[in-house]
């Protein structure tokens, strides 16, 4: 019949290239699939799988884009890496009770696929299981699975629904990216990290509550989720990656638990809705860019243990009009409160030696600030465009480190204040 088989029978190999029947059965007596036997056959439109096979190789079916249907029966204990990938047709499939793994890239690309069920036999769902299943809608994650691999629904744009099991201790990095129509999700307590990009770009996810097990926030975490307007964080969370909730514009209120020594950079940037943060004792730097543009901020209480406020750091918070700068920061970071038209009082303490370029520019409501002879080192423009300002220094004449153009807009200044 022009199919290639092994010589027990056993095996099927290969399909025939040259055939152009829309529908296939597998001979009973086959107990595996070899890698790419249906390999790009873009006639086959239904196959039957009989209870006989155990497994299906790599690629088995990868490329077959008519292929709309395909009835696995029990027997198979295993689907092969890409076994389905690229599938375009591919609307439904069941996997059947027995299949206890699932291959990376399995599903990868059927963005015809609608639903699927997954046995309570799986463990782990693979790396980019199904990924670019854009027309997804909903999934149950059986109990059993412990893990969820990187990238594993990716884009799926249409994904409403998953549960997750309490069973799972692992997602990976960017599982759920770009699940822009995921509403609502719950982590099970027993996961340790939300990696990088788990959730970037789910634009509708509104409320999401983060169990006392997590550790760290990765990189990119919530990145804009601009529909998130809630989120829980409990003790035992350590560190916030950077970019962990750029860009989440329905962002409100935050509470960050007193065991969070670690803000990333950009941690916040783009929170246009945030208007109060409490940064906990224990975080030592706020990093670059953390909470930049967040233009409805009006207060934020900086810790005793904070020593350095990175470039950008608050630049354009422009409803923020007050802050206090804790005894233990020695350096201010270049940019750090530029754009911060509110500003009207800021206190430098003794102990900072360092202010960057431009630290204060555009600061034009900052009417008074005074500078302590702690200060060894202020950059090009550090106050510059601040049109209100008189500066009041402790030294009684320029420091040798400040740089020639610290005061290039030429604010008023008062030499040996006491």
């Amino acid at each position: 019949n022009g199919n290639l088989y092994s010589k027990d029978g056993m095996t099927l190999i290969q399909y025939s290239s040259g055939k152009k029947d829309n529908e296939f059965i597998i001979p009973k007596g086959v107990t595996s699939i070899r890698d790419y036997a249906f390999y790009n056959c873009d006639n086959l439109i239904n196959i039957t799988i009989p209870e006989s096979v155990t497994s299906i190789g790599d690629y088995a079916f990868s490329d077959c884009d008519s292929l709309t249907n395909i009835i696995i029966l029990e027997g198979v204990t295993s689907i092969g890496d890409y076994a389905f990938s690229d599938c375009d047709s591919l609307t439904n499939i069941i996997i059947p009770e027995g299949v206890t793994s699932i291959g990376v890239h399995a599903f990868y690309n059927c963005d015809s696929l609608t639903n699927i069920t997954i046995p309570a036999s799986v463990t782990s769902i693979a790396d980019y299981v199904f990924y670019g299943c854009d027309n997804l809608t909903n999934i149950i994650i059986p109990e059993g699975v412990t893990s969820i691999g990187e990238r594993a629904f990716e884009y799926c744009y249409r994904l409403t629904n998953i549960t997750i099991p309490e069973s799972v201790t692992s997602i990976g990095d960017r599982a759920f990216y770009s699940c822009s129509s995921l509403t609502n999700i719950t982590i099970p307590e027993g996961v340790t990290s939300i990696g990088s990009g788990t959730f970037t770009d789910c634009y509708r996810l509104t409320n999401i509550t983060i169990p006392k097990s997590v550790t760290s926030i990765g990189e990119s975490a919530f990145y804009n989720c601009d529909s998130l307007t809630n989120i829980t964080m409990q003790e035992g969370l350590t560190s916030i990656g950077d970019k962990a909730f750029l860009g989440c514009d329905s962002l409100t209120n935050i509470t960050i638990p007193e065991s969070v020594t670690s803000i990333g950079d950009s941690a916040f940037t783009g929170c246009h809705s945030l208007i109060n943060i409490t940064i906990p004792e224990g975080v030592t730097r706020i990093g670059r860019i953390t909470f930049s543009d967040c233009s409805s901020l009006t207060n934020i209480t900086i810790p005793e243990s904070v020593t350095i406020i990175g470039e950008y750091a608050f630049n354009l918070c422009i409803s923020l009009t007050n802050i206090t700068i804790p005894e233990s920061v020695t350096r201010i970071g270049a940019y750090a409160f530029s754009d911060c038209y509110s500003l009207t009082n800021i206190t430098i303490p003794e102990g900072v030696t360092s202010i960057g370029y431009s630290a204060f520019a555009d600061c034009s409501s900052l009417t008074n600030i005074t500078i302590p002879e702690s200060v060894t080192s202020i950059g090009f423009g550090a106050f510059s465009k601040c049109s209100n300002l008189i500066i009041y220094c402790k030294a009684s004449s320029v420091p040798t480190g400040w740089d020639d153009h610290w005061n290039y807009t030429n604010c008023p200044v008062v030499w040996g204040y006491k």
